[in-house]
């Protein structure tokens, strides 16, 4: 009796497994949806980098995305312009100018500059540092861990001895993977076509945030009187604030008077990759 309920028990699993089997093929087959073949093909173009740089989750995203229109032919910053030109060959339209961005490090406080108020003995991260503040007075500033050099993926940060990340101008791609994992927001991507910036990021009043970096903005407005036009730099939230939609960037007049030397003409475009390795060899002779 017992050895008759299991044979009828494993004949009707095995049924019911065969029609469970022959309904999924069925709709397996009914509702497959068909990828779209030129997929494969944007991606032998794009770099497949998935560095994110277009916002999306990954290359394959953005070939999705750039078949149906969704993005545009610009849209891969790792890739920059060949890249923008052959996907306009490929699908048939007109070319677009891709804007060329880099990531700028907004803080010069490091370790020579900035004030310590605490020993800091957590985990060695930006993102852990943030919970407890770290070791700097400065509570804007630059933690001076890696992680926007552990983020970058095409070799184009290190750090530097003096506990600060270094961007090289004529490797970063724009992608902003950086400026993301920087929890303090110090990190920003800009057009190339932008020269001048505030090297700091502290809102404190200009007392108080010179005496925990030496390089700090202390909104003296000298250099609001000597930009060119008017509006160019304003002084927001006890910060001097570059407007570039008025500040002209041929010109270094705003930044000769500044006292503390925060903000800077075309500092960007003098470190490159070999620049920076280079001066590290010297440094070592």
């Amino acid at each position: 009796m017992t050895g008759d309920i299991i044979i009828i028990s494993a004949g009707s699993m095995g049924i019911i497994g065969a029609a469970l089997s022959l309904f999924l093929a069925y709709a397996d087959k009914k509702f497959k949806v068909e990828e779209d073949p030129r997929i494969e093909d944007v991606l032998q173009i794009i770099p497949n980098t998935n560095c994110g740089g277009c916002g999306l989750a990954g290359c394959r995203m953005f070939a999705e995305s750039v078949l149906v229109g969704k993005v545009s032919i610009t849209g891969c910053v790792a890739g920059g312009q060949s890249v923008a030109d052959a996907l306009a060959s490929y699908l048939g339209v007109e070319t677009q100018t891709a804007n060329k961005l880099y990531a700028v490090v907004l803080c010069r406080g490091g370790e020579k500059e900035a004030v310590k108020s605490s020993i800091y003995k957590g985990e060695k991260t930006c993102v852990a540092a943030n919970f407890t503040g770290g070791e700097k007075a400065c509570t804007y500033g630059c933690f001076g861990y890696d992680d926007c050099v552990k983020a970058c993926k095409f070799d184009a940060m290190a750090m530097n001895d003096n506990g600060l990340p270094v961007v090289f101008y004529d490797t970063c791609v724009g992608c902003g993977a950086c400026a993301r994992a920087c929890p303090r927001f110090i990190i920003e991507m800009h057009d190339v076509s932008h020269k001048l910036f505030n090297y700091c990021r502290n809102k404190d009043k200009g007392a108080v945030a010179r005496k925990v970096c030496k390089v700090s903005c202390i909104a003296c407005s000298l250099c609001v009187k000597d930009c060119p036009v008017e509006g160019g730099i304003e002084i927001i939230d006890n910060l001097a604030v570059v407007n570039y939609d008025k500040c002209p960037q041929d010109t270094d007049a705003p930044i000769k008077r500044c006292p503390t030397k925060c903000i800077l003409y075309d500092e960007e475009e003098k470190i490159t990759k070999e620049f920076y390795y280079s001066t590290l060899k010297k440094t070592a002779a």
